[in-house]
């Protein structure tokens, strides 16, 4: 699948926003995830970050502590402009980085591995990657293992989104079943309040005939 990179920054974050899954409470499915990828990569830091409009946020971590950085030093806002990994072998050799207030200062970082999240739309919302203190690199098969579990978070968030749509279409039927309840009430209510009223002022009506018929009028030539 080909990245959108040449979509306005602004379509991309409308779309992140969209899952409405940023601030949320970690959940284990993604914690699972994240964990694998460490253990795999055999890497002490594990992330799954969604790149925000100034931030990027984690959803899930592994041997960190900060919820959030700043978007202007982070590695996966990088990440996600590229299709495939994004891999730096050595934070202190690249110019893009070798200054960073991550690198220069904890959590020290020098190894760095990202796989996005694309949407089927083609939009990457951030990455699950891979960190480390000491400068090294991936084998092949944990480079390919980090691609299919990004693919996995990325199921998963769609999962995540399409039950919250569920839900809130659910609450607007409710809504909308409790509206029709309460319209029929009123309406049976008038019905009640307009059997019980009387015209006032109206004609009476004739006594019949001894057969049941009304009484005609004779007439007279």
């Amino acid at each position: 699948m080909v990245t959108q990179v040449s979509q306005s920054e602004s379509k991309r974050l409308k779309v992140l926003w969209q899952y409405d899954v940023l601030d949320t409470v970690p959940e284990e499915v993604f914690d699972d995830l994240t964990e694998l990828a460490a253990r795999i990569c055999e890497a002490p830091v594990a992330m799954i970050s969604l790149v925000d409009e100034d931030r990027q946020w984690f959803k899930s971590k592994v041997g960190v502590t900060m919820n959030e950085t700043s978007r202007d030093v982070s590695f996966c806002a990088h990440a996600i402009r590229q299709e495939g990994l994004f891999i730096i072998a050595d934070a202190t050799k690249d110019q893009r980085f070798a200054h960073n207030p991550l690198v220069i200062s904890d959590p020290k970082i020098r190894f760095y591995a990202g796989a996005p999240l694309i949407t089927p739309d083609g939009y990457a919302l951030g990455t699950l990657c891979v960190l480390d203190k000491v400068p090294r690199s991936l084998r092949s098969d944990q480079r390919q293992a980090l691609l299919v579990l990004a693919r996995h978070v990325m199921t998963q968030l769609e999962l995540r989104r399409h039950a919250g749509e569920l839900a809130e279409a659910h609450k607007a039927r409710a809504a909308s079943y409790d509206e029709l309840g309460k319209a029929r009430a009123e309406i049976a209510k008038l019905k009640r309040e307009l059997s019980v009223s009387r015209p006032e002022g109206g004609a009476a009506r004739r006594k019949p005939g001894k057969s049941g018929r009304p009484r005609r009028r004779a007439i007279r030539g």
